[in-house]
């Protein structure tokens, strides 16, 4: 019994130092990628707002995306040669970090692109989901420009708190001009649910598997994805090849 109890000690000794060498080593880790302000994937070097997305889509499945279309949830210039599709979600950090982006992206590249928005919503985000079938009732309600109205508003509560939740998702339903009974009727009957559903699954099909996940289609046609939350000028150098 002795010799039992003295092993088994000395078992647990490892385990515990293990454990305590193995978590130090990824707080170094990840407190160099955070100096850094990178991180290498396959071989190339990106910032870490995009380190949370995997490997892009292959060829023939960014082929499966849905063409955009001018009833869509869109911003800028309708009958733009390039516009770039985004598939994301309002609940996510690095989606309210590329929402300024694509902001000043359409300032200044003006007519030459347009923006639409498709809804990803993650499962990990408790609110997504609704703040998605938010959005597609307040452009039911009001059409284009409030839902726009709306997707700014969670994007800076986004930024602001790290987080929504569904009084967030009201309030901004309410900026963008809608009214609150008729908007809370809406998302309580969960009336567009399948609606968004339909658009993670397009975006799955695609080859999307994480959120902003951004194709770039010109004339129609799906050129490429841009992986995460690029910077500014990373995405204009995508996107002035095609112009």
């Amino acid at each position: 019994m002795k010799i039992i109890t003295k092993n088994l000690s000395v078992l647990i000794l490892v385990v515990i130092t293990t454990g305590v060498g193995f978590f130090g080593g990824s707080l170094w880790t990840e407190n160099k990628i955070l100096k850094a302000g990178t991180v290498n994937v396959k071989g190339t070097t990106v910032p870490t707002d995009a380190a949370q997305v995997p490997e892009g889509p292959t060829v023939e499945q960014l082929a499966k995306a849905p063409a955009p279309n001018k009833d869509e949830r869109i911003r800028g210039n309708k009958n733009a040669k390039v516009v770039l599709v985004e598939y994301s979600d309002h609940e996510c950090p690095f989606c309210a970090r590329f929402h300024g982006t694509m902001v000043d992206l359409l300032k200044e590249m003006g007519d030459k692109v347009a923006w639409v928005y498709r809804d990803y919503p993650l499962s990990f985000h408790p609110n997504a989901q609704k703040a998605a079938e938010g959005g597609v009732c307040v452009t039911s309600l009001a059409g284009n420009e409030a839902f726009w109205k709306y997707a700014d508003s969670l994007a800076a509560e986004n930024t602001k708190s790290g987080k929504l939740s569904p009084e967030a998702i009201t309030q901004a339903a309410q900026a963008a001009g809608v009214n609150e009974a008729a908007f809370k009727e809406c998302l309580d009957g969960d009336k567009f649910a399948q609606t968004v559903k339909d658009s993670l699954g397009t975006g799955s099909s695609a080859g999307i598997q994480g959120t902003p996940g951004t194709i770039i289609f010109v004339n129609g046609e799906a050129k490429e994805l841009i992986p995460g939350a690029l910077p500014l000028e990373s995405v204009k150098a995508s996107v002035e090849k095609y112009l």
